[in-house]
């Protein structure tokens, strides 16, 4: 077998995690000498919840819990807003046993429906916003018994819960191997799946990528445009500030370019974590404030692959580096990531230390360097699997390894490339063709904001490339004149034959493009 491709040569640091753990106790010890100091601060209200706070909010409403009957393993949904109240609950159900399931607020009623019903959820707590999606729901939902609204002020409040429950100290007997809480995949493909993850995966993620790799400190101040529900954000969020007491802040709203800007001129986070729609919505913004008005000594990107250009130009506009790298919902969070400093846009990084990495090709072997194939990952925040989902299971969680979807290209240097997930994958006259590359060629056009390309078969039953293009606001382009410009730097097999202008892409909510709707739509 040829092992040439693969990324075994980082010694795994240890980060060594007693066999009796709990995450919520770990990351609320860290900061009990930091009781004045804010951890998260409510954008929208500017309201501040300091760690003292926190934890004695945490433990409250972990023994009205246990006052409530909810037992160890209980699972219960989280459908709430990103404020000060998200941490409070999520911590405050772990420290009880209780396995909190992050639920995504932008979903519909009947997504809403599938998980309540999915995760047996016993227990709903929701921001008073979003309780007219779920009224018509709770009461057909056989093994739900309470719920409780962020944000509200009656009995059934949060609040009211928090203030019922003794101020004591006391922590579930939790194992490090306990099933703490799930995430519910974001869907990108298809229909969203209950990710299992243990009470040492949290710590992990922060251990490995944020404090070695981000570089994340005390004195921080740290802003994600990913919201708490999602992987990607809970770590950003939570888990990353918590680990070493630096101070997050949530946004309830969505990110428009406006408030993050707003976020970022008026709470001057040192750190900022966002997607590629994102930073090309942010830059492509006429009212985007100089560089003197913001903070920022380094910025992430994860979700999707980062444009080359968008770095570039984001670099040169903000003086500050983005370090895109990849994670996903199986893994909890990054393990592929450039470095500050060493970063190559256009690559998502190096394999971050902790983890290993290897490609494989459709033929089960794993390839030799600048060969494409799958993307797989062995590390310690791995999900143990999908809830009622034995066959999803089987195909993503082979072993030690995690299949990931996405396929890769790795360089002599250890950088690699993303070439595309594993079904939007093209072959044009019988070659690989990536629908990134395609559309990242588009968008270093100056009229371009975003691009998705699918394969479509044309007159003589062949596939070849189409083109969906959002243009940026006053911008005007033929189809013809985006053709050349594809043609200029890509090989001629390439190009899309056909490019089609729309008014914006279909996506999930956090950033990734779906295009399985654009095939589905053909």
């Amino acid at each position: 077998m040829n092992l040439s491709s693969a990324d075994h040569s980082t010694s795994p640091p240890r980060v060594d995690i007693p066999r009796q753990y709990n995450a919520a106790h770990d990351l609320l010890a860290r900061n009990a000498q930091r009781a004045a100091k804010p951890a998260f601060i409510d954008a929208a209200t500017g309201a501040q919840l300091t760690y003292g706070e926190l934890a004695e909010q945490a433990h409250r409403l972990a023994n009205a819990l246990r006052a409530r009957q909810l037992a160890p393993e209980t699972r219960v949904m989280v459908a709430m807003l990103d404020t000060p109240e998200w941490p409070v609950v999520f911590l405050g159900c772990l420290l009880a046993g209780v396995v909190p399931v992050a639920a995504n607020t932008l979903l519909t009623g009947k997504d809403f429906d599938f998980m309540l019903r999915d995760s047996r959820a016993q227990a709903l707590f929701v921001s008073a916003p979003l309780l007219p999606v779920f009224e018509p729901l709770v009461a057909s939902i056989p093994a739900l018994r309470h719920v409780f609204v962020a944000g509200g002020s009656g009995a059934d409040s949060v609040a009211a819960l928090v203030q019922s429950g003794s101020a004591a100290a006391q922590v579930a007997d939790t194992c490090a191997d306990d099933a703490a809480f799930w995430l519910y995949s974001s869907g990108s493909t298809g229909t969203p799946k209950g990710t299992v993850h243990l009470h040492s995966h949290l710590i992990q993620t922060a251990e490995l990528y944020a404090r070695p790799v981000l570089g994340i400190r005390e004195d921080d101040v740290v802003y994600s445009a990913a919201k708490l529900f999602f992987a990607y954000g809970l770590g950003n969020g939570l888990t990353f500030p918590m680990s070493v007491g630096a101070t997050a802040v949530l946004l309830p709203s969505r990110p428009t370019p406006a408030d993050v800007f707003g976020v970022l001129t008026k709470f001057s986070p040192t750190i900022f974590y966002g997607v590629p729609t994102l930073y090309a919505a942010l830059l492509a913004d006429a009212a985007r404030p100089p560089r003197a008005a913001l903070s920022l000594r380094v910025c992430t990107s994860a979700g999707e692959a980062l444009p080359a250009e968008i770095g570039r130009k984001w670099t040169a506009e903000y003086g500050c580096e983005i370090l895109d790298g990849i994670g996903s919902t199986e893994m909890l969070h990054i393990f592929l990531s450039n470095r500050p400093g060493a970063v190559r846009y256009g690559t998502t990084g190096q394999a971050v230390p902790g983890y290993a990495l290897r490609i494989v090709g459709d033929d089960g072997r794993e390839c030799a360097v600048g060969e494409i194939g799958e993307l797989q990952i062995s590390g310690p925040s791995a999900a143990i699997m999908y809830w009622n989902n034995r066959a999803k299971t089987k195909a993503t969680f082979c072993g030690e390894w995690t299949r990931s979807g996405d396929k890769y290209t790795r360089d002599a240097d250890g950088y690699y490339t993303y070439g595309g997930r594993s079904d939007d994958m093209l072959k044009v006259g019988g070659i690989y063709v990536s629908p990134f590359e395609v559309e990242a060629s588009l968008m270093t056009h100056p009229a371009v904001l975003e691009a998705a390309v699918i394969g479509v078969a044309d007159t003589d039953e062949l596939v070849k490339p189409r083109a969906y293009v959002v243009l940026k606001p006053g911008q005007a382009i033929t189809a013809d004149e985006l053709k050349a410009h594809v043609k200029t730097q890509l090989a001629p097999y390439k190009y899309p034959r056909w490019i089609e202008f729309v008014p914006e892409l279909p996506k999930t909510a956090t950033g990734k493009i779906q295009r399985f709707k654009l095939r589905a739509a053909q």
